[in-house]
């Protein structure tokens, strides 16, 4: 048993509640926890992140979304900006035009969330080798369950 559970269940406290971040940060109680998946699940699905890349550089059309992000296809795309503009990450304006015209765009949160997650991104860019290596090794070696 690690400390932090220790703690934990000495307190009765859940292990939920002694997770801490780095820094001065309060302990999270059962309902921060939550909110902390649910947004953890929001950004890390497989393409709001290049969404919001792709944003990043400017405003853009569906179709400019759809040529810039490979492999995605429409209805996840749609799908996805949807769930951003849920969650105001991201703004959607129609303009009154013959033929219609919609862009989308970062708000103020959704490009906080982009400085946010940069130093991940630039992580995962630079140790990509080594993690690669890992994984190969691993696969190698591990034995192969039935």
């Amino acid at each position: 048993m690690s400390n932090d559970e220790g703690r934990a269940a000495a307190t009765g406290a859940s292990r939920v509640n002694v997770l801490r971040l780095s820094g001065p940060c309060e302990r999270w109680d059962e309902q921060d926890a939550d909110f902390i998946r649910e947004i953890l699940d929001l950004v890390g699905d497989k393409w709001s992140m290049l969404v919001i890349g792709a944003l990043a550089v400017g405003d853009a059309r569906y179709s400019d979304l759809d040529t810039e992000i490979p492999a995605i296809s429409r209805r996840m795309l749609t799908l996805t900006l949807k769930r951003l503009q849920r969650s105001g990450l991201i703004d959607r304006t129609a303009y009154a035009e013959v033929p219609p015209r919609v862009e989308y765009s970062l708000t103020g949160l959704g490009a906080s969330l982009l400085c946010a997650i940069e130093p991940l991104a630039a992580w995962s860019a630079a140790q990509r080798t080594e993690i690669r290596r890992h994984q190969d090794a691993y696969d190698t070696s591990a034995p192969r369950s039935a």
